[in-house]
């Protein structure tokens, strides 16, 4: 089995590598920064000698490189099993202060990079009536903050995106799941002091992924929704 992941060098995205890598998939995983995906690639050839693990220095946001990301997954002549839709940033700000283009960044990047790949990969998955996709959203996705508004837009759409792509899915019995996590461990929050326990282990979240992707093929989780047990961090406690 194969399974592509974006984003997925640190945070849930690692988690969901090494989640999936754990069930025998050979992976596909890509990140902006050429160190980390080497360094990552290393890490997990060496933990998973029997698996293929093949990172790809890829921004999500240029469809250039999500051709070179098509061209690496084709090379492996298997077909994709799972696509993890993971990569994406937070940058926070007010209607009033955010930095011009900021809304069409966060869009590229948490959005329609999740579009486009996913239109890459989709003909494979049709024509074998196979295939999981789990697009990682955000309690942003249902909830308004006061302190992020394009990020809020731009997860706001990737949940519609993916309940979109559900129905549109039924008749090819590809399985469609948002993950919906609440604050996680992650770079966003790698500078922010917080009091011990605050932030979910990201592997919490990947492990319900494969739980989910192991159900049978007559169900779907349609929507994996994780908060922590103190519900979200508020912008007092930082």
């Amino acid at each position: 089995m194969l399974a592509v992941v974006t984003g997925a060098t640190k945070g849930i995205g690692k988690a969901i590598v090494e989640s999936f890598a754990k069930e025998g998939f050979d992976i596909v995983f890509c990140a902006r920064t050429s160190k980390d995906v080497n360094q990552a690639e290393k890490e997990w050839q060496k933990k998973f000698p029997s698996q293929k693990i093949i990172g790809v220095t890829c921004d999500v946001s240029k469809k250039s490189d999500l051709q070179k990301l098509a061209k690496e997954i084709s090379a492996i002549k298997k077909p994709v099993d799972v696509l993890v839709n993971n990569a994406g940033i937070f940058l926070p700000g007010k209607i009033m202060n955010e930095k011009p283009g900021t809304l069409e960044t966060l869009m590229e990047v948490n959005v329609y990079s999740a579009y486009h790949l996913t239109k890459i990969i989709l003909p494979s998955m049709m024509k074998r009536k196979s295939g999981h996709i789990f697009n990682i959203c955000s309690t942003a996705s249902l909830f308004a903050y006061s302190n992020g508004v394009s990020y809020g837009i731009s997860k706001f759409a990737m949940l519609g995106f993916t309940k979109n792509l559900r129905e549109e899915m039924i008749p090819h019995n590809i399985k469609v799941t948002a993950v919906i996590p609440g604050a996680t461990e992650s770079a966003s929050w790698e500078n922010v002091k917080l009091p011990p326990n605050r932030l979910m282990p990201a592997m919490d979240v990947a492990n319900m992924m494969v739980a989910a992707f192991k159900t049978a093929p007559q169900t779907v989780i349609e929507e994996i929704y994780m908060r922590p047990m103190k519900k979200d961090i508020r912008e007092d406690e930082f």
